[in-house]
């Protein structure tokens, strides 16, 4: 074992022992449902802010979009991070925190199809939600799994990727079916001060990287670039320090309007709306989550911006997925204290893929065993094994995903691509139309999940069959946002068809603004 790898090992086990111990000491607390899915809804402002921003951000955000983005496109890929801290996080809590947090708490909605149902008196909406929740988040995990193996891989190179996969599984699923929400909500705040520690360190180590010179010195090394013959992704020094994206001023903006717009629907990042404890809790937790998401976001892309000089314009021979894993070996890879940072980062890339895990795992087990397995089996369900069948969905989840992960399909790691604005499209429609309108009726509810869904379905289908699934997975993000503004639009003009026959129950629903 050399130095890299000990160094790597030890910070992976005191985070670990970490881990399981939040789980152990959280399970007294989760006994119930309410507390083991939403903490009981008394978790603070840190841990809430951090929470949002800790499952906003995965290794797939760094060594993924960060890596790839970065080295195609140079400086301008600093505004996805922009767009995630102050589109994705500021304005979102602004607008739904506080709402939210009323008006489930109000309906008693502890997941995002129980919403669904309580708002709209609709158990089919449940169903529906309950499905697509459970279908397009299994890819996602497993796209997280292949990120974080295939960096642990750069340290690691002779242990096969699967086995860094199956630990990662094993470690999530043991802290969060102990301790629940709770556990998460703890990690989280663990986490967070990890991440924000290793990407500031890291910024500063990279920035005073010699191929880079400095912040001052950045953009006019980045200006003099000019891409090596054979680069299978040619640019130049105007692209790479071009303010707004250069040739990809389009493709930037629907990434920033994607990965930023798109958390106003996704039921991981909403649902931590539920659980955080009262309105002074939200306005602090505003500050500190936007602050968070300013520091990793940023960072993350401006690392991303400086790989072509520190990689000498040379694509690595796993290609644009280890761009970041290479240029950490490279500037962290000699000498105690890059090797110590070098650890930091190994862990700050596993706690951001671990938060963003349990999340996704919490959402889509509580979809299936909360809202799914109830409806279905009607009055032979027994509630008092709730609680014990959502913890079993955890680690089915779990095992799931892994699953999924260590299969080289590429359809399976391509859907990543399409399940954010899949989920986010059916859902950011009836979700935001139904915390601000009272004329919001079912039908139009249905009408906006029905089109999102349709929106990326059909266009994937239309794009696959003319030029191939690669094209389609290219236009993702294009999908995604139609999905997302078709939903928005469908909403109120399908609504507008057919009156709420149960005006009463909406009007004591909206009562819960006028609660503290």
């Amino acid at each position: 074992m050399n130095q890299p790898q000990l160094y790597t090992v030890v910070a992976l086990s005191i985070y670990a022992a970490i881990m399981i111990s939040i789980g152990i000491i959280s399970y007294g607390r989760s006994k119930s449902l309410d507390n083991f899915l939403i903490g009981g809804r008394k978790i603070g402002a840190w841990a809430t802010a951090f929470a949002y921003g800790t499952t906003y951000f995965s290794a797939v955000v760094f060594v993924g979009y960060a890596g790839q983005h970065g080295w195609n496109i140079g400086i301008g890929s600093v505004w996805i991070g922009i767009g995630n801290a102050f589109l994705g996080c500021l304005l979102s809590w602004l607008l739904f925190a506080n709402r939210t947090r009323k008006m489930t708490k109000h309906i008693d909605a502890k997941t995002m199809p129980e919403y669904f149902e309580k708002r709209y008196n609709s158990k089919g909406m449940l169903i529906f939600s309950s499905i697509v929740i459970f279908v397009f988040l299994v890819p996602y995990s497993a796209a997280v799994y292949k990120g974080l193996g295939s960096l642990f891989n750069s340290v690691f190179p002779n242990v096969e990727t699967w086995v860094w996969m199956l630990l990662i599984a094993v470690l999530t699923a043991v802290y969060l079916v102990a301790g629940g929400y709770v556990a998460t909500s703890y990690s989280d705040l663990v986490q967070g001060v990890i991440m924000i520690i290793g990407v500031v360190s890291l910024v500063f180590v990279v920035l005073n990287h010699e191929s880079v010179g400095g912040i001052g010195s950045l953009i006019e090394n980045l200006s003099n670039f000019v891409s090596k013959d054979g680069d299978p992704n040619p640019t130049t020094g105007s692209q790479l320090t071009n303010i707004f994206g250069g040739n990809s001023f389009r493709f930037l903006c629907f990434n920033i309007m994607l990965t930023s717009f798109g958390t106003w629907g996704l039921p991981q990042m909403i649902g931590k709306f539920y659980a955080i404890k009262d309105t002074a809790a939200i306005k602090r937790g505003t500050v500190i989550s936007t602050i968070f998401c300013t520091v990793i976001g940023c960072g993350a892309y401006l690392i991303g911006s400086t790989s072509r000089l520190v990689l000498d314009g040379t694509l690595p021979e796993g290609g644009i997925d280890s761009v970041i894993p290479t240029l950490l070996m490279k500037v962290l890879g000699g000498g105690s204290f890059g090797l110590i940072l070098l650890a930091i980062i190994m862990v700050l890339l596993l706690s951001a893929s671990m938060s963003t895990l349990q999340s996704v795992v919490l959402t889509s087990a509580s979809a299936v065993a909360v809202d799914f397995i109830p409806v279905i089996r009607g009055k032979t369900f027994k509630s008092e094994n709730q609680i014990l069948i959502t913890r079993l969905f955890c680690f089915a989840f779990v095992a799931c995903s892994f699953v999924f992960a260590t299969q080289n399909i590429p359809i399976i790691v391509s859907l990543m691509s399409f399940s954010w604005g899949v989920v986010s499209g059916c859902f950011i429609g009836p979700y935001i139309w139904g915390l601000f309108s009272k004329k919001i009726t079912k039908i139009g509810a249905y009408a906006g999940m029905i089109a999102g869904l349709l929106t990326v379905g059909i266009s994937t289908l239309v794009i696959t069959l003319t030029s191939g699934f690669s094209q389609a997975a290219a236009h993702s993000p294009e999908m995604g946002v139609a999905a997302m503004a078709v939903s928005l639009v469908v909403v109120p003009i399908v609504s507008m068809f057919k009156k709420n026959k149960d005006a009463s129950r909406i009007e004591a629903i909206f009562e819960c603004y006028n609660e503290d």
